[in-house]
């Protein structure tokens, strides 16, 4: 099965199935429930030191930046998931706005 493939039917189980989470279930919670804190952390405990280790991590699953919608596509090379969506912050289905960089009324 292609990378490719496997990204968007976990999307789509996601999407299916957070409405059975929690509203104030964070991301992390929520990623820790599918193999513990080794699924984002190489310790299993704390961030690596540049994040990349982490970064890694969320595209095994999800696909590279340049994989997924036109809204992530700039973002390639720049930037990294965590970025903007703060797993540890930020609640299941939540989704970080432009404006916390963009001033031009993205959304």
């Amino acid at each position: 099965m292609s990378k490719f493939l496997l990204s968007a039917l976990f999307g789509a189980a996601v999407a299916l199935s957070s409405s059975a989470f929690a509203a104030d279930q964070t991301l992390a919670e929520f990623h820790a429930e599918m193999g513990g804190c080794e699924s984002c952390h190489a310790d299993g405990a704390s961030a690596s030191a540049d994040g990349a280790f982490e970064f890694e991590q969320c595209q095994s699953c999800h696909g590279s930046l340049a994989e997924m919608d036109d809204k992530h596509k700039p973002h390639d090379g720049m930037l990294m998931c965590q970025d903007c969506h703060t797993m540890h912050d930020m609640n299941v289905g939540q989704k970080p706005t432009c404006d916390a960089c963009h001033d031009d009324g993205r959304k």
